[in-house]
């Protein structure tokens, strides 16, 4: 029997993995363990095995106090067989090819002389096995097949064309397949293994992962290491509720922390997402599974790349009837309805008040009509602030102990055909050039939030991670980024306070949409991506995971995409900015474009707030 770990992080960290020492005589040492990774992320690949078990615990310990033992990818022989093991035939098997190092794993018997004969017609002797293992001859065919494709890396490949050469394998016998080229893992449980294959998802808080089993012991306890979300797929199933059995014939892609394409179907009954923290007895901690629905799939997988638009260009988006593919685009039509109402302990003798609740109107969304009233008299002064945001200045000399600011509108939202990103110019990477001038006048989009320099080098590791996954493609990059906010991190009210920072709701995975649209605005900044604060109203429409957020007004993120313009990112619901999203007021950061403020000069003591919101849709 034999055991293997597969560990993904989604940032580079420096696992703990070491052996209990066996206490119980009366079993005999088993032969065979090794350890691959990509040190620093790089295509070199380093292994350390030992056809014994020696020194074992003592070796375990020192890689993890290795300096190079840090990547996002580790492959872990746990203990051979217990026949003799040579080094040749130790795991992980490592070989070059493309410019890269390739790893691979395999547990399980397979027909020795039918898979030689498969090894002489795939014409694999460029890949010919050192060792006499059937595990490496597998490994010859897998990489014969790839370069035999012209293929350079696993993802060159169809995901079903691996799995389709996994399953011809897994016929000539059993076993579980692991290969990996240092930016994807691909995990294969084989049809008639006995032993289960599991995953789980690790995300993280203020403790260190450590998971445990009489073999093996697993930790994340370099302090710098506490923030990383870890996917781990293994032969043996550590304990409590949180572990999926894989399916037999089922494969897993993994990349930085994730699993990003699955061959089967995962239900939600099969998705439980908790963190570090408390766990089951005798268990240290609670396990996640990756949120790997087949749309999560498809959305991870690479894009098609849409045609070109044929015909004459509409330049008027409210025209037009239909999108490139025949979709009817068909208006929406809402009331919004907010009112704000303030009680005062004492009199108010003077105040100022600006107010953002004027819904914008641009070539997708139309003012019906917008109302405004405010209970106590005074001045208004209605412009146009720096931003673009319809605003009203109010000053107030009238003494009042309530008041009550009441905007009512009504406002179509047109349909946004999907943009079409089949230019080139349009198709862009991360890092995004902007011209001197561009850059000018993107300045108050491109900085980051005021934070210690020690936060801001933690966030932009977790920002690039993002990248990493999604090969440096920016549209793929923020839905990734979009998604995983959504999934990883708690909808929690009253958690945060105005004045949380992105990088408390990052280390606390918790907040509001407020502190959501905050941390993506910070991640998008870091990455040179120009990034505005939305204030707006959400039609929930009992569709949405949190329907509290149509009791208040709402924030999302906007992103400037070249040749492309604003384009709205709603982390709270892990969605793009359609027509179920009213916008209002944008800015910097939420001071730019919060509802309602204001000072009081004289007067007041204790207020008290009360918001009303109410979002209905009239028409569609």
């Amino acid at each position: 029997m034999s055991d293997f770990l597969v560990v993904s992080l989604d940032s580079m960290g420096s696992p703990t993995v070491s052996v209990p020492e066996l206490t119980d005589h009366s079993r005999s040492l088993e032969a065979g363990w090794g350890f691959g990774w990509y040190p620093d992320d790089a295509a070199a690949a380093s292994v350390v095995k030992d056809s014994t078990s020696n020194d074992v615990v003592e070796f375990a310990g020192l890689l993890s106090s290795w300096k190079s033992f840090t990547s996002t990818t580790f492959l872990i022989k746990i203990r051979g067989a217990s026949k003799s093991y040579s080094q040749e035939n130790t795991q992980p098997f490592v070989r070059s090819y493309a410019g890269r190092d390739w790893l691979f794993l395999h547990n399980g018997d397979l027909d020795h002389d039918r898979l030689r004969e498969l090894f002489a017609a795939t014409r694999a002797d460029s890949f010919h096995p050192i060792g006499s293992t059937d595990s490496e001859l597998a490994f010859g065919i897998l990489l014969s097949r790839v370069k035999t494709s012209a293929a350079r890396t696993l993802s060159d490949l169809p995901w079903e064309t691996w799995r389709s050469w996994f399953l011809e394998l897994d016929g000539l016998g059993q076993g579980d397949f692991t290969i990996s080229d240092g930016r994807h893992t691909i995990v294969y449980h084989g049809a008639d293994r006995a032993a289960p294959l599991s995953f789980a998802r690790f995300l993280p808080t203020e403790n260190q992962l450590r998971i445990t089993a009489p073999e093996v012991e697993i930790s994340l306890d370099n302090p710098s290491d506490i923030y990383r979300t870890a996917l781990v797929v293994s032969s043996h199933r550590f304990g409590g509720d949180g572990w999926n059995a894989m399916t037999p014939t089922q494969m897993l892609v993994l990349r930085r922390g994730l699993g990003v394409w699955s061959s089967h179907e995962l239900t939600s009954s099969d998705i439980n997402t908790a963190a570090h923290g408390s766990a089951p007895e005798g268990v240290r901690a609670d396990l996640a599974v990756p949120q790997q629905t087949a749309a999560a799939a498809a959305h991870f997988s690479s894009p098609a790349i849409p045609q070109a638009a044929s015909g004459p260009t509409i330049l008027n988006v409210r025209s037009m009837m239909q999108s490139r593919d025949g979709t009817a685009l068909r208006r929406r039509t809402y009331r919004v309805f907010h009112r704000s109402s303030y009680t005062y302990s004492e009199p108010v003798e003077r105040s100022e008040h600006v107010l953002r609740l004027h819904p914008a109107e641009d070539d997708v969304q139309e003012i019906v009509h917008s109302t405004l009233s405010i209970e106590v008299p005074g001045e208004q002064l209605h412009y146009e602030d720096v931003f673009g945001n319809h605003s009203v200045h109010a000053t107030i000399d009238t003494p009042y102990t309530s008041m009550e600011i009441v905007a009512d509108s009504e406002v179509i939202v047109y349909a946004r055909p999907e943009d079409d990103m089949s230019s080139a110019a349009r198709r862009s990477s991360i890092p995004l050039i902007w011209m001197p001038w561009q850059r000018q006048m993107m300045s108050p989009y491109l900085l980051p939030p005021e934070l210690p320099e020690t936060q801001l080098h933690e966030l932009t590791e977790f920002a690039m991670s993002f990248v990493e996954r999604n090969d440096y493609r920016l549209v793929e990059t923020l839905e990734d980024m979009n998604t995983r906010i959504k999934e990883d991190f708690a909808y929690e009210s009253g958690s945060t306070t105005n004045e949380t920072s992105p990088f408390t709701v990052y280390t606390s995975r918790r907040g509001v949409c407020q502190d959501f649209a905050n941390l993506f605005i910070c991640l998008a900044r870091l990455l040179n991506v120009p990034s505005r604060y939305r204030v707006g109203y959400i039609h929930t429409g009992n569709t949405y995971e949190n329907p509290e957020q149509g009791d208040a007004s709402h924030a999302w993120a906007e992103v400037y995409l070249p040749y492309v313009g604003w384009r709205g990112f709603d982390p709270t619901n892990g969605t793009r900015v359609a027509q179920d999203h009213i916008r209002v007021a944008c800015g910097r950061n939420y001071r730019d474009a919060t509802p309602t403020s204001g000072t009081i000069f004289r007067g007041g003591g204790t207020e008290t707030l009360s918001v009303q919101v109410l979002v209905e849709e009239i028409s569609s």
